[in-house]
């Protein structure tokens, strides 16, 4: 897919997801709009650091992830701005469409899905289950750490 592609498709689902957030949530659609820019903005750098001869072995996640972490630390001149700014925006909202794209894509490949049959499901539910159980440790000591609960 071509950058370009992927840009524009990232600034649809902002939209997708602004409106969700705007609905579901009572955030202002303009508010929403300018937290999933940046959101998107964010993307696309790690988009482009991962077109990067050498860099590109790595998944685009990490390199999304790294500027993230980088735009939302203190040494960043900006973090309280733009953490206050995507604060606004729902996680469920962003989870939406994201969760549709994912079925679309099963069901791409719903052959594939068949062949798998049942051995997706001890697997599944193992991966969601070490999931449940990994967060909630995590948000157990973390609470704890804090001194919440």
């Amino acid at each position: 897919m071509k950058i370009s592609e992927t840009i524009f498709l990232l600034i649809l689902v902002a939209i997708i997801m602004a409106a969700g957030n705007s609905v579901g949530y009572q955030v202002n659609f303009i508010v929403s709009l300018q937290a999933l820019a940046i959101l998107v903005l964010i993307s696309v750098v790690g988009l482009l650091i991962s077109k990067i001869p050498g860099l590109g072995k790595f998944p685009l996640i990490l390199w999304v992830s790294l500027v993230a972490a980088l735009v939302s630390s203190p040494i960043f001149p900006y973090h309280n701005e733009i953490v206050t700014m995507t604060d606004q925006v729902s996680l469920l909202a962003v989870c939406t469409p994201l969760l549709a794209y994912a079925g679309l894509a099963i069901g791409k490949d719903l052959a594939l899905f068949k062949h798998i049959s049942w051995r997706i499901i001890p697997v599944s539910l193992a991966v969601f289950s070490g999931t449940f159980i990994f967060a909630a440790l995590i948000a157990q000591m973390t609470l704890h750490w804090e001194g919440v609960i």
